[in-house]
C-alpha cells in the first residue's frame, strides 16, 4: 500500500488497543463501518495479533490494517504473518528496518529533528510525532515544517478533535487517535458512543483546513 497517500487522503489514524480481544475486534470492525479507513492495532493489547488476523478476514484483503507499538524485528514478522499491511512505532528501534524489509510501509515514531533524519535513513514512509502535547503540539508541527516542507508528519498522543483540526492546519498531514475516538470501545464499552466519536472525528478531519 502506498501509505502516504493514505494518510494524505484520510487523515485520521484510529488507534485501537484493548484489554478484551472480542471487544477490540468490535472497535475495529465498528470503525471501519464508520468511514475510518486507517486503522492499527497496539500490539500491548489483549491478544493483538488474533485481533489483527481476525480482523483482515473480516474486513478482506483491500482494507489497509497496521499493527501498533512495533517494537522489535520479532514484533514486525508476527504482525505481518497476521495480516498487517502497515506498522506504526513508538521510535526508532529495528522494527522499522525490519517491517520495511517485509514490504510494510512504516508510520515511525520521531520526537525531534535529529529523529527525522535518522527515520528518513531507516527508509520510515511517514512520520509520528510521539508524543505531540509533549512535544509542544501544533506550533511544534508548524516549527518542524521549516526544515521538513514535504515530511509526512501525524501527531500522535493528546489529540482531541479541536487539537486534530489544529494540527491538520499547522501542516500536519494526518492526525492519529486512540481513547479521545475509541473511549472505552476496545474494553467492552458502548459502540453506539463510538458510532458518535467517529462521525465527529471524520467531521473534524474533513473540515480543518489543509
Amino acid at each position: 500500500m502506498d501509505l502516504r497517500a493514505a494518510l494524505a487522503a484520510h487523515r485520521l489514524v484510529a488507534i485501537v488497543r484493548g484489554a478484551d480481544a472480542d471487544a477490540a475486534l468490535r472497535t475495529v470492525l465498528t470503525l471501519a463501518e464508520e468511514g475510518v479507513d486507517l486503522i492499527e492495532v497496539s500490539l500491548t493489547g489483549a491478544d493483538a495479533l488474533g485481533v489483527i488476523e481476525r480482523a483482515r478476514k473480516a474486513l478482506g484483503p483491500g482494507r489497509p490494517l497496521g499493527a501498533g507499538t512495533v517494537l522489535t524485528a520479532d514484533d514486525a514478522r508476527a504482525a505481518h504473518r497476521a495480516g498487517a499491511d502497515f506498522a506504526v512505532t513508538p521510535g526508532l528501534g529495528e522494527g522499522v528496518p525490519a517491517a520495511r524489509d517485509l514490504g510494510m510501509p512504516v508510520l515511525a515514531g520521531v520526537m525531534t529533528p535529529t529523529d527525522i533524519l535518522t527515520a528518513r535513513t531507516l527508509g520510515a514512509d511517514a512520520l509520528k510525532i510521539f508524543p505531540a502535547a509533549q512535544a509542544g503540539g501544533p506550533a511544534y508541527v508548524k516549527a518542524l515544517r521549516g526544515p521538513f516542507p514535504d515530511a509526512p508528519l501525524v501527531p500522535v498522543g493528546g489529540v482531541d478533535e479541536a487539537a486534530a483540526r489544529a494540527h491538520l492546519a499547522a501542516g500536519a498531514t494526518a492526525v492519529g487517535v486512540g481513547s479521545p475516538l475509541v473511549g472505552d470501545a476496545a474494553d467492552g464499552g458502548s459502540l453506539d458512543a463510538l458510532r458518535d466519536r467517529a462521525r465527529a472525528f471524520r467531521a473534524a478531519v474533513r473540515e480543518a483546513r489543509p
